[in-house]
């Protein structure tokens, strides 16, 4: 994949891992499109990167999902590369906390339909472009969930399947379907909290990126490599493990 001159659309691009994509990929691309909840966070990521155009949308919204979507189509119809990043997690106990369905049906909003509904809607646009690519962003936890996050490992996994499926339908269309495996990363997602084993975004979105130019259709990063494949040998002692990390 050839990382510059590109239109990008980056979901969840106003911290962690989509600010530090924006960062790298506005030093070389014509233009770098993030969208998020909130307005506040565009507007400190503007900021940082004065080039990038900012859309507020929660992709939970339907309505806004859709309305992210015609403005792609009118504004920037040149698109030839989508990121999908954005996602939420609920840390919780499933029996125990009253509000489950509803926190599963938020995640699968963000985690899964956002994303489906994005490729759909963009996929002709990308179709007709040179150097297209979709870009799905799952994790390591896709092999071996932990046991705090119900139904943020699900997602994950449901959007790796998806990706095998779309990448099959599509091989014959010249649009590229990468997924790229995150390991734990020191971002905000975290809530200030990250796992002693978590590496920086910088590291992170470095080592994606390498995997791009390398026309890679997996890209494990750091320990997602490790994980997959000691979920592969030993799938009970990798679980442990998971759910022991602090």
């Amino acid at each position: 994949m050839n990382l510059s001159g590109n239109t990008i659309l980056i979901t969840g691009g106003s911290s962690g891992i989509g600010l530090e994509l924006c960062k790298q990929l506005s030093k070389w691309n014509n233009i770098i499109i993030i969208c998020s909840r909130s307005m506040e966070k565009l507007k400190e990521a503007k900021k940082l990167v004065p080039q990038i155009k900012i859309i507020q949308c929660d992709l939970g919204d339907l309505a806004q999902c859709n309305g992210l979507i015609e403005q792609i189509q009118f504004r920037y119809p040149q698109i030839n590369i989508l990121i999908n990043n954005a996602a939420i997690v609920h840390k919780i106990n499933f029996v125990e906390t009253k509000e489950a369905v509803q926190m599963a049906e938020k995640e699968l909003s963000v985690n899964v339909l956002a994303p489906i509904n994005l490729i759909k809607k963009l996929y002709p646009f990308l179709r007709k472009k040179q150097n297209a690519n979709i870009i799905n962003i799952t994790s390591g936890l896709v092999y071996v969930p932990r046991s705090d996050y119900p139904f943020y490992c699900a997602t994950k996994a449901a959007i790796h399947s998806f990706t095998q499926v779309l990448r099959k339908q599509t091989e014959k269309e010249g649009v590229k379907v990468t997924e790229v495996f995150f390991p734990a990363v020191k971002t905000p997602w975290h809530k200030g909290h990250p796992p002693q084993m978590a590496i920086t975004p910088e590291k992170a979105v470095s080592e994606m990126l390498t995997g791009l130019q390398k026309n890679k259709d997996e890209i494990k990063v750091g320990a997602a490599k490790l994980l997959y494949r000691i979920s592969r040998i030993a799938p009970k002692f990798a679980f442990r493990k998971v759910n022991n990390l602090k």
